[in-house]
């Protein structure tokens, strides 16, 4: 008994050291890598976050997306920083310390970009659970065919005051609605308005112009204001999870399951 019990020790000894061995010391420099490592299993081997980070608020802050902190990420002593495409390729090499392995990811143009970004991830980070991403690849595709638009024109919102912005096709957000069967108005419309002499003071000048069926919204904690704006005005608001729409990676697919949801019941009302 004694001699099952020594070998016992002696594998868990072996298990710790190669789950150390497998688990690089990581900083991730934009939230949406730091939700991304964590789904592929290694959220463990993360040792610094960028200051725009919630999900790791015990760990060392590192700079900003754009603006890394050299000296910052340098202390930490990792083996593999990963940041987002959004920070010029110069500013990020020179935050990357030396003997680190930096690498820039997208996610933000589109949904294979997205599927791209957590191959790659999945990769460099040595992931035990980089099947997943398969997984991904068929769950996002398959409800976007089933979510039971019908080509409803929609204005994706960014905010409900100030000078109106949306997303449109160029954008992964705008990306996901199109494969989803919606009618996407496009970004660029309110620069085409202004560049034709049309000015886009405020939402209702927007909504005048684009004329959506739908009007989605990623900030819950603003749908009381966005409703006073679009209900006097005759137009529907849908306010969803921002969470699970303004990160790209997983939780990608639940924002679809929502969407199917929401579109389903309005079918049977």
């Amino acid at each position: 008994m004694r001699f099952v019990s020594r070998m016992i020790a002696v594998w868990l000894l072996a298990m710790a050291a190669v789950q150390a061995a497998e688990c690089p010391r990581i900083v991730s420099q934009s939230p949406y890598l730091t939700m991304a490592i964590e789904w592929l299993g290694q959220g463990e081997c993360i040792v610094g976050v960028s200051r725009y980070d919630t999900f790791k608020p015990a760990l060392p802050r590192t700079g900003g997306v754009m603006d890394p902190d050299a000296k910052a990420i340098a202390a930490l002593k990792p083996e593999l920083v990963v940041g987002s495409d959004m920070a010029s390729e110069a500013a990020f090499a020179a935050a990357v310390p030396k003997g680190a392995t930096g690498v820039r990811l997208g996610g933000f143009g589109t949904m294979f970009e997205v599927e791209d970004m957590l191959e790659t991830l999945a990769r460099v980070i040595q992931s035990p659970e980089g099947g997943k991403v398969s997984g991904f690849r068929r769950g996002w595709f398959t409800r976007a065919k089933n979510s039971g638009a019908r080509g409803e024109r929609v204005l994706l919102l960014t905010a409900c005051s100030g000078t109106p912005y949306s997303y449109g096709r160029k954008h992964v957000l705008g990306d996901l609605f199109h494969a989803a069967g919606f009618n996407v108005v496009d970004a660029d419309v309110r620069v085409r308005a202004v560049r034709a002499g049309e000015a886009v003071a405020d939402l209702p000048a927007l909504i005048a112009m684009t004329q959506p069926d739908i009007v989605f919204t990623f900030n819950r904690a603003a749908e009381t204001e966005c409703k006073v704006v679009l209900e006097a005005k005759g137009f529907k608001l849908i306010a969803l999870d921002g969470d699970n729409f303004l990160n790209p990676g997983h939780r990608m697919i639940d924002g679809l399951d929502e969407v199917t949801r929401i579109m389903r019941a309005q079918r049977t009302q």
